[in-house]
């Protein structure tokens, strides 16, 4: 008697898959961008610091990171589809709560809690290409996904500086909601199930600890998590000062501010898609490896020109540079990192996506508090971080991906 074949979950198409796991890996920027052209003035509205209104980022983001190493080994053990579904709904809720928040302090706790909510959305998308892709053509979907995921970037800033014409930073948070509950419906009828019952792992903490054990284990993953620790620290150095610097140094408005910042997200896009181009070719590795050296040459460009005191002009265009660099990389040093982890994709995304997450949100605010928020403190963290990266990608990912 012959044993049936198991059932093999959903897969879904190239187009739907593009757009439904954009759309969720899309919690991260929505966090951070629509309101970020009004950091100044909620600041100012709760009375507080510039440095705690800059916290309220990196309270989200340290949620992002930390939230991660609790729904990523979920989903290996759940499904990816359960824990996704009460994440989006609690960062629905949260994001309410952040609009109504009566002082700074409430408003740091719920914006820790919101955070730790969206990260379901962040690594489960990941984990979902994984299991539905694999090798060159992950790279390639990681791509077509900041094609989608990167709209975020754009939109959010120029539509966030819009609406601070007409309602303030607490009218930003209910729009959040609102997203929210439309991710929500997303999750609910567009989504399938990807993880197989047979691949799910059914222990406690001891089997995820194995998990993760097994997964850090593994030299090029611990190489790519050591190099995306780096370039979390740059890239959220970049998203914090940013607005204060252009703002306040330079003397951008809100809305030019909005269009600036949209142009680096844009050149993310431009590079994520080039290297979807590339990566048949030339192969993840030497993609990513050309990404990160590229990267740092961009924030040293940036260092340059705020030691020489140059224009507004061409500190945007090294910036914008910083971005096209950093989407080449991206998504190769993802594929790279998950190669060898098919069934754990959610405790490796989790790891990865806790390397990217934390350090930058620890650092950034440490650098702004020594150096203050200006151009050169912001050059300098950029520049050294990005070294750690490119010096982590050549000097373990390389020998690692080789082996």
């Amino acid at each position: 008697m012959s044993i049936p074949a198991r059932p093999e979950p959903a897969r879904m198409g190239t187009l739907r898959a593009m757009l439904v796991l954009g759309m969720l890996e899309a919690f991260g920027p929505l966090s951070m961008d629509l309101y970020l052209p009004q950091l100044p003035q909620l600041a100012a509205s709760l009375g507080t610091t510039e440095a705690l209104a800059q916290v309220t980022m990196s309270a989200c983001m340290i949620g992002l990171g930390l939230g991660q190493l609790i729904a990523g080994p979920l989903s290996d053990r759940l499904g990816r589809k359960r824990p996704l579904l009460v994440g989006v709904a609690a960062f629905a809720v949260l994001s309410a709560v952040c609009a109504v928040a009566p002082s700074i302090e409430l408003l740091l706790v719920a914006r820790f809690l919101q955070g730790l909510a969206g990260s379901a959305g962040i690594v489960i998308c990941l984990a979902v290409a994984r299991d539905q892709f694999e090798g060159v053509e992950l790279s390639r979907m990681l791509s077509l996904l900041f094609l989608v995921s990167g709209t975020a970037p754009i939109i959010a800033p120029v539509v966030g500086g819009q609406l601070a014409r007409i309602m303030d930073w607490r009218g930003i948070f209910g729009v959040l909601a609102a997203v929210g509950v439309v991710l929500l419906l997303v999750v609910v009828f567009a989504l399938p199930e990807t993880l197989h019952a047979d691949d799910r792992h059914g222990g406690g903490l001891r089997t995820l600890g194995g998990h993760a054990g097994a997964v850090l284990h593994d030299r090029l993953f611990a190489a790519v998590l050591c190099a995306s620790a780096g370039g979390g620290v740059a890239f959220f150095t970049y998203l914090s000062m940013s607005s204060f610097v252009l703002q306040d140094e330079f003397g951008l408005s809100p809305q030019a501010f909005s269009l600036a910042f949209a142009a680096g997200a844009l050149a993310s896009i431009v590079g994520s898609q080039t290297s979807r181009l590339v990566v048949r070719r030339w192969g993840p590795l030497r993609v990513y490896l050309g990404g990160s050296t590229a990267t740092l040459l961009a924030t040293a460009t940036f260092l340059v020109l705020a030691v020489a005191g140059t224009g507004v002009t061409g500190v945007i265009a090294a910036l914008v540079g910083f971005m096209l660099c950093s989407g080449v990389g991206g998504p190769n040093g993802q594929t790279l990192a998950l190669a060898h982890h098919g069934s754990r994709a959610g405790t490796a995304s989790a790891l990865l996506g806790m390397s990217t997450f934390l350090f930058g949100p620890v650092l950034a605010p440490v650098a702004a508090g020594v150096g203050g928020t200006n151009a050169m403190t912001m050059a300098v963290t950029m520049t050294l971080a990005a070294a750690v990266a490119a010096v982590a990608a050549w000097a373990f990912v390389r020998p690692a991906a080789r082996t």
